[in-house]
Order: structure tokens, then sequence, then C-alpha cells
């Protein structure tokens, strides 16, 4: 794997005063030897000599480069890695670095013959021309939506914001062929490894399932299990993980109907289950209340029928209808 190293190029101001004087020199030079050329051969190696040194002038003039806060240059000296400089401004270095490192060897894959969806994937696997000039800014990639399989099979639908930058420039470029092709790329492979890991959402009420991590209920998680892997994973490229975040989660078309109704359904039962919690509880407060009293007195059977019609009138979903009864109490 390779290694990034610190290259130092010296200031720009310094060497343009140096070059502008090596063309007024060249120039004033020429000029001066072509008119004095019928003095002799002196005059003739004087004309070689500014010629000479106008062409080094021009050849310095193309070590110029300039560096924005953020950005690094790659020194390759005739396919040799020479170093990496961060220094920023105006700078000159040897003209003979090269300034283009080479194409990718993606498809190119023209973005008209690709529908208005597909064209930031398109765009991603576009051969291009790599610069010898890296942004280390951060960078953000906001993900497409994917289908895969949750840890129950059930297919979902989840997209991912990924925050990254290149911290090591010689790995980003020598040790893989397009790093920002490889970056969308392991974090699709990532995102789908992380969600096939945890189910959707807990499926039942037990106790030891609920305490489970699932993708609904524990995003921080699992967002922090994806920086986790893709930080690994782009490590061979340089590239440091400053922060992923699930920015979209849901059931898969096909399965998402099923899966309400389920949702509903637990709904139904938990509401259930509360109602009768407290009913029941009423029931024993009424009963309790009408035998501390002393002044009603109630047999087994006429309590039961009691906690009864309180049941059904407090759990049922229409209103109670009263039935005065003008008889005795057992009549």
């Amino acid at each position: 794997m390779s290694v990034e190293k610190n290259a130092h190029a010296a200031s720009g101001w310094l060497m343009l005063g140096v070059v502008v004087l090596g063309y007024l020199v060249s120039i004033v030079g020429f000029i001066v030897s072509v008119i004095a050329a019928e003095s002799g051969f002196s005059a003739l190696l004087a004309i070689i000599f500014f010629t000479l040194l106008l062409t080094a002038t021009i050849i310095a003039t193309c070590g110029f480069f300039t560096l924005q806060p953020g950005q690094a240059r790659v020194c390759v000296l005739f396919g040799k890695y020479v170093g990496t400089v961060r220094d920023e401004g105006l700078r000159w270095a040897n003209p003979f670095y090269s300034r283009d490192l080479g194409s990718s060897s993606q498809q190119v894959i023209s973005v008209d013959e690709v529908a208005s969806s597909d064209k930031a994937s398109a765009l991603k696997s576009r051969g291009h021309q790599h610069s010898s000039k890296i942004s280390t800014r951060a960078r953000t990639y906001n993900g497409e939506r994917i289908k895969v399989n949750d840890k129950m099979g059930n297919p979902i639908e989840i997209a991912t914001v990924l925050v990254w930058r290149v911290v090591d420039t010689a790995k980003a470029v020598f040790d893989v062929d397009d790093y920002e092709s490889f970056v969308y790329t392991v974090t699709e492979t990532a995102l789908r490894h992380v969600a096939s890991i945890y189910a959707y959402d807990h499926m039942e009420d037990d106790d030891t399932l609920a305490s489970a991590i699932t993708l609904r209920t524990n995003i921080e998680e699992v967002s922090e299990a994806l920086r986790i892997e893709l930080d690994r994973r782009l490590e061979v490229a340089g590239v440091d993980v400053i922060d992923a975040r699930l920015t979209h989660l849901a059931y898969a078309p096909e399965i998402a109907q099923a899966m309400l109704r389920r949702q509903q359904a637990e709904a139904i039962i938990a509401a259930r289950k509360k109602i009768v919690e407290g009913a029941v509880g009423m029931v024993e407060m009424a009963v309790d209340q009408l035998s501390q009293g002393g002044n009603i007195e109630l047999d087994d059977e006429r309590k039961a029928a009691m906690a009864t019609n309180l049941m059904v009138v407090l759990c049922g979903e229409s209103e109670a209808q009263p039935v005065v009864n003008t008889g005795t109490l057992y009549n």
C-alpha cells in the first residue's frame, strides 16, 4: 500500500520574478545579438545562448501552480511518486511533474442514453482524467434508494447520506483506480451488508426480541455501525468517513400493505390490552366499595353478574343500552 509523503514547493512569487527577468534578458539579448550578428562567431554564440535561455524560461513557466485551502497536489515525476504538496497559495515546483495522472478504466456511459433517474449512476461510472490536484475537503454523497432484504428476509427500501474526505492522497491516487467511484460502490455494498444483519422492526412483543437492535427503532446504533463498516472498507483508498446516516427506510411496495395491516393489528391488540386492564381494575374497585359500605350485600353469583355487565359496558365499542328491571333482584 502507498503511503503519503510530504513534498515542499518553492514560493511562486520569488520564481515569478526570476521568470520575468529571464524573459526580459533572453528577449533583449536575442534582439541585440541578431542586430550584431554581422560581427562574427561570438554574436552567433550569443544568439544560441539567449535562445536556450528563452527555452529554459518557458519550461520554468510550466512549474507554476496554485493551491487553495483544502487542496493538495500529487507530484509524480516520470511515473515515480515524489510526494504531496499541501502548501496553499502560488507555488512553483519541477515543471516536469505530471499534471494528469492517467484516466480511469471505468466504462464511459453517455448520460443521454439513460433515463433521467439513472443520470447520477451514469455519472458515477464515467471514465475521466485524474488531475494531480485532489480536494481534501469534506464531501457528501447522497446515495440512491436501494432494495435489500433485512435479517428476517423482508424486502425493504433503504438509502444513506455519506460525509467523507480524502486523508491520504497517495492511497487515493495509486491504490485504487478511481477513488470517487470506489467510494460510491463500497457505500452501496456496505449499506446492503448492514441492512442484512438487522431486522426492520420487532416482530414480536417478547422482551428478548424487543431489546434487539432494529433498523427502525435504533437509527443511531445502525448509523454508527454503518460508519464503522465504511471507515474500515474505505481505508484502502485513503478515505476517512466523517458521518453516515440513513435518509430513507421503508418496506418495499410488494409487502407494504401486509406490514401495514400487521402494524394495525398490533396497535389494536395493544389498545384492547390497555382497555381490559383498566376495566378489570374498575370492576374490582366497584365490587370492593359496594361490599365495604355494608348497605348492599351481594352473593358470589350477583358479583359475577355485575362484573360481567361492567366488563361489557367498559370494553364494548358501542354505547350500552340500559335495561330497567321492575321486578325483584332475582326475577
